[in-house]
């Protein structure tokens, strides 16, 4: 299992030392740092959990949360006025291998008692719970000059770090004593009900799992353990699912004295991974105040990073989504084997898997803050990437899987998804990566894996060797029917339930053979224009690697493809009749119009594929309010097409990937003022952005309703180029 390089660095270190309307960007000059104080509760991260189980009815945990450092538990702060949640943080929200749980209303509450009376810690008035980059922020005012204030973040990619300071701003000495105490949330089902178990420990209290493999629920090993560890010392009572932890030494104040209670909390998967952490943990506890100056210096360099040339009333946006993407950040764990970033913490299905085109496109956010994370996640899915001597699919070889999990199939997963893959984006996503990081050796590292997922495209999903590609299915158990390889290879299009994709409509399934016969996979049977556009700037970008690192035969091979591709698409998929790019179909090659359009016609565009004629036909479509500019612009599927629903997916809903390439395209061609009149509408009527409501997976085009999961990453990493106008 490889770490992400700065937690190394971090241990190195530990153990060294111990809404209203946006208006288009203006120019930005170069302006001092705003103070991190500025972006405070940019995502509301208020409330307490009231059930084990993490979801609503659509499977989405209504709570927002914070992690960091790629950890597989996260926070969130009491609600003002929720005095039975005051002096703790909500939860945690645990990830048992791939669905959240939350252990606990909250559970470590800190308790001060003084002459053995409980003092109230909103006596002198309503707490203040702020989120702040990098961390949550409780401050409370005990009264008579007696103040307490808990913040916590994250030490490392397993352990958080709680620092609660007591100071006694009045006139006379106070002597007080302090204790934690909390309570297990129980899961309402067997087996997992009895999963979890508290034990007390020399240093605080634990939390062992049974071993449970619910597969569609909740998965452990018996291996798992949260824990916390107290800086001093502190004896722990245990009685069923509740515990006190009490520490041995009152503490006296003198006035204007303050004395710090630190404490980590801990979740770990396996036995090899708490030894690892005890060590950590000690390291961390040695130097508390330098590994909270650590992270909060690498925070000012994330905020630095995502604020770059963004007007100053877009960089609240673009902190949230610097928040949402560190939250939904997972460390290696698992099947897992490098850090990586996830869909979103909030919705079930998304929490413990990672995904191809969603980290394609998170990577090239990432790294505006943190390219070595941005490298990290594109090697979490190569390191899956299909090899000519696999044992189950060695005719995919080069492919890379759809969607990755904690557990693979032979450890019991189900999420795990090797059905089809996803557009090609890779190429697009190392280079950006690299235009940050400057370092050529992830280059030289990329450029053979990216050289064999294109092969592998023309290899299997090009079925009548014409140079166009289509959408397709694996040779797998799943692809048992025409009907599941047809659903297959929708969703290796990315968008799924499109009207293009309808079997109603005439789509199709056909059988892709190797030359000795071998059955080699299924294409639909219609060449998609977005999959061509896509392999054609993929290969612009691979010929940009090999002059990189020297290869200029390679590079003239690539630039030579890259030309012949897009040469087809913008001669066989554009209709100058209908001024739209779209598939067309392997019999007879006419561009299926019928369906209707899709924002898809606007990839050529972004890619560069497009004639100038083409694209201000294709300009014309996405700045008219009947076709692609609604309320919120860029839908997926036109408002005049019979098949435009506004809150179904990929038949109308605006995703903010498409709007991406589709206000990108625009500037590509000259229509800036198109691009930023469009991107500001967008960024006024999605609802909650200007505010501190989650970014979504999608949005209503009609209203800017919020639609889907929550906490979105690809959003959130899509809007960061968007808020700068480029």
């Amino acid at each position: 299992m490889t770490a992400h390089r700065t937690t190394r660095a971090l241990l190195a270190a530990l153990l060294l030392v111990g809404g209203g309307a946006l208006a288009a960007p203006p120019a930005i000059a170069a302006q001092p740092a705003r103070p991190l104080t500025d972006y405070a509760d940019v995502l509301d991260l208020r409330g307490t959990p009231a059930a084990a189980e993490a979801g609503d009815a659509d499977d989405n945990n209504p709570l927002g949360v914070f992690a960091d450092r790629g950890a597989w538990h996260a926070y969130s702060l009491p609600d003002a006025g929720d005095r039975d949640a005051y002096g703790g943080f909500g939860g945690p929200l645990y990830i048992a291998q791939e669905y959240p749980w939350w252990l606990s209303r909250s559970f470590s509450r800190m308790r001060l008692t003084e002459d053995g009376r409980t003092l109230a810690l909103d006596a002198g008035g309503t707490p203040r719970f702020t989120s702040l980059p990098g961390r949550l922020v409780q401050e409370y005012d005990l009264g008579q000059g007696l103040g307490l204030r808990l913040e916590l973040r994250f030490a490392t990619d397993r352990s958080a770090l709680v620092r609660a300071e007591v100071r006694n701003n009045g006139t006379a000495a106070r002597t007080l004593r302090a204790d934690w105490s909390g309570s297990l949330l129980r899961p309402a089902d067997a087996p997992m009900k009895d999963a979890p178990s508290l034990a007390a420990t020399g240093h605080g209290v634990g939390v062992d799992f049974a071993k449970v493999r619910e597969t569609w629920a909740y998965l452990t090993d018996g291996t798992e353990r949260f824990e916390v560890t107290h800086k001093e010392p502190v004896d722990t009572a245990v009685d069923g699912d509740t515990y006190r932890s009490t520490a041995k030494t009152p503490v006296t104040l003198r006035p204007g004295a303050a004395h710090r209670f630190d404490w980590t909390e801990s979740y770990t998967f396996t036995d090899a991974e708490r030894s690892r952490e005890t060590e950590r943990v000690r390291a961390v506890l040695a130097r508390p105040a330098s590994c909270a100056a650590s992270g909060d210096a690498r925070w000012r360099r994330y905020v630095d990073g995502v604020t770059e040339g963004v007007p100053a009333e877009r960089r609240r946006i673009a902190v949230k989504s610097l928040e949402t993407l560190v939250t939904n950040w997972r460390s290696a764990a698992g099947r897992i084997e490098h850090d990586a970033i996830t869909p979103s913490i909030s919705y079930k299905w998304f929490t413990g898997g990672v995904w191809a085109w969603d980290t394609w496109k998170q990577a090239v956010g990432t790294a505006r803050f943190d390219p070595g994370l941005a490298e990290s996640q594109i090697r979490s899915m190569f390191d899956w990437q299909i090899t000519a001597d696999d044992k189950e699919r060695p005719q995919d070889a080069g492919m890379i899987p759809d969607v990755v999990f904690y557990n693979d199939p032979a450890r019991g997963g189900g999420n795990w998804n090797e059905r089809n893959s996803k557009p090609p984006l890779a190429g697009w996503a190392v280079w950006e990566v690299y235009r940050k990081s400057g370092d050529r050796a992830f280059l030289r590292e990329m450029y053979p894996k990216l050289a064999a997922y294109q092969a592998w495209w023309y290899r299997n999903r090009d079925h009548d060797r014409d140079g166009l590609a289509e959408y397709g299915a694996t040779v797998d158990p799943a692809n048992d029917s025409t009907e599941e390889r047809r659903l297959a290879a929708a969703w290796e299009s990315g968008m799924d339930n499109a009207p293009r994709f309808d079997a109603k409509l005439g789509t199709g399934v056909v059988a892709n053979h190797a030359a000795d016969g071998t059955l080699l996979g299924y294409s639909l049977d219609q060449e998609s224009v977005d999959l061509n556009a896509y392999l054609a700037q993929d290969q612009e970008y691979l010929a940009r690697i090999a002059d990189a690192l020297g290869r200029r035969t390679d590079a003239g091979h690539w630039r030579t493809r890259a030309a012949a591709t897009h040469e087809a698409v913008r001669t066989k998929m554009f209709d100058p009749s209908d001024g739209w790019f779209h598939d067309i179909g392997l019999t007879g090659g006419a561009p299926l119009t019928d369906r209707g359009r899709g924002i898809e016609g606007a990839i050529p565009l972004w890619t560069g594929t497009a004639t100038k004629e083409q694209a201000r036909a294709v300009r014309d479509r996405l700045a008219d309010p009947a076709e692609f500019a609604t309320r919120v612009p860029f839908p997926t599927v036109a408002r005049s097409s019979p098949y435009f629903a506004s809150t179904k997916y990929w038949r109308g809903p605006v995703w903010l990937d498409q709007a991406y390439f589709a206000q990108a395209g625009l500037r590509r061609y000259g229509y800036g003022a198109d691009a930023d009149d469009l991107t500001g509408k967008l960024l006024a009527h999605a609802s909650g952005l200007s505010g501190d409501g989650p970014i979504m997976e999608n949005y209503d085009p009609l209203t800017g309703d919020p639609l889907n999961s929550p906490n979105f990453s690809w959003s959130a990493a899509l809007l960061l180029p968007m808020l700068r106008g480029r």
